[in-house]
């Protein structure tokens, strides 16, 4: 015969005290890790979702990053010729030669300077983006020395409104729109003609990468072979969804740190519910007695302590859950180990996050009730009828 839940319910009110503090040390556990889990899955949306299918991704052979490829420009006539490519609003193979370098900017707070990944790209590097929304102004001018700014940069740093000039390379450069990557990498970026950025860096002669737009997603695939394996190019190319999706490395300390805190907090929190159920079974030893003696099973007993057990972590991961939401959609940022630059980011409380959550609750739940349950369905029922 089964316990009752009511029961359990009943007796966590009755000792609101203990049932609060426990409830509210599972609930700072809860908190930490899904303060860790949403800034893994904020990191790791703006990388995946910053690729395109369609979009093939040329680099010298070897280099992993666009920051440290280059190759010579000869080579762009053969690869926007390959075949399989998309054509462009005029027609034209969809192609873009681009620079990509990383300057530093003043954050608009005034707490210090950032690395900010600038893209010189060519015209079709715009249609190449389909999913990259102009919000302000308008797209730079081909051969000007004008820029459009993300959302992010343009809220997060210094002259970054429309109409301001921003300072680096061999002078200003006007700033003359402001899009919208919808959280993607892109968001973290500042875009300008491809030409103008190579004379002010010195890099004229070549490309640090190139994009092609291919026809469909399965033409995507035979260009990726096409460019790998073209003797004349001695280039690679790759999805442009494998590129940044190799990029979620830059949240492994984030992981690592996260996760050894959680871990300890969590071992305190499962200690914290021990200690309350422990304390359950001594103030409640008579009532435990009789339950035996109008025939309760120590099977039942188990299952209920153990349960009272779950429902104090479950009511622990709600308050958690709950003082996590104000952040969720917090934008912050981190070190991108592949660019050396900052990337932005949100962070995302996905239902996979609150899943999670709930379930590492539930585990510390149930380590921290099992032991104390095993206790009070053993003990001797005349000894408890007598204390």
């Amino acid at each position: 015969m089964a316990i009752p839940i009511r029961y359990n319910i009943r007796n966590l009110k009755l000792r609101k005290g203990l049932t609060i503090m426990t409830a509210l040390g599972i609930a700072l556990t809860v908190t930490t890790a899904i303060f860790i889990m949403a800034l893994l899955a904020g990191l790791k949306r703006a990388f995946v979702t910053s690729g395109d299918p369609q979009n093939v991704l040329v680099l010298r052979k070897g280099s992993e990053a666009e920051l440290t490829g280059g190759f010579d420009a000869t080579a762009f006539p053969v690869l926007k010729n390959l075949p399989g490519i998309a054509k462009d609003s005029h027609g034209e193979p969809m192609a873009s030669g681009e620079w990509v370098v990383v300057i530093v900017l003043p954050r608009k707070d005034g707490t210090g300077e950032v690395n900010v990944t600038v893209r010189g790209m060519m015209p079709d590097g715009l249609e190449l983006r389909p999913r990259v929304k102009l919000v302000e102004g308008r797209w730079f001018t081909p051969g000007q020395r004008e820029v459009v700014v993300s959302q992010s940069i343009h809220n997060r740093f210094s002259h970054a409104n429309v109409g301001d000039a921003m300072a680096f390379g061999k002078g200003p450069w006007q700033v003359v729109g402001v899009f919208d990557a919808g959280g993607s990498a892109y968001d973290s970026e500042i875009w300008g003609d491809v030409n103008q950025m190579a004379a002010d860096f010195d890099r004229q002669g070549g490309f640090s990468s190139a994009y092609l737009r291919a026809a469909d997603p399965v033409s995507a695939d035979a260009l990726v072979h096409r460019v790998s394996e073209d003797q004349r190019l001695k280039l690679e190319g790759l999805l442009e969804t494998e590129y940044y999706a190799k990029q979620t490395a830059s949240g492994t300390p984030i992981r690592i740190i996260g996760w050894i805190v959680a871990v300890i907090m969590a071992i305190g929190s499962s200690f914290a519910a021990m200690n309350t159920m422990y304390a359950a079974v001594a103030y409640r030893g008579r009532e435990i007695a009789t339950l035996r003696v109008i025939g309760f099973t120590k099977p039942s007993i188990l299952t209920s302590f153990v349960l009272e057990s779950l429902l104090l972590s479950l009511l622990g991961a709600l308050v958690g859950i709950v003082l996590m939401l104000p952040f969720n959609g917090m934008t912050t940022g981190t070190s991108n180990q592949v660019t050396f630059s900052e990337i932005v980011f949100s962070l995302r409380m996905t239902p996979a996050v609150v899943g999670t959550a709930i379930g590492f609750a539930l585990i510390m739940g149930l380590l921290g009730g099992m032991a104390p349950a095993w206790h009070a369905a053993g003990r001797d029922i005349i000894a408890a009828l007598r204390d």
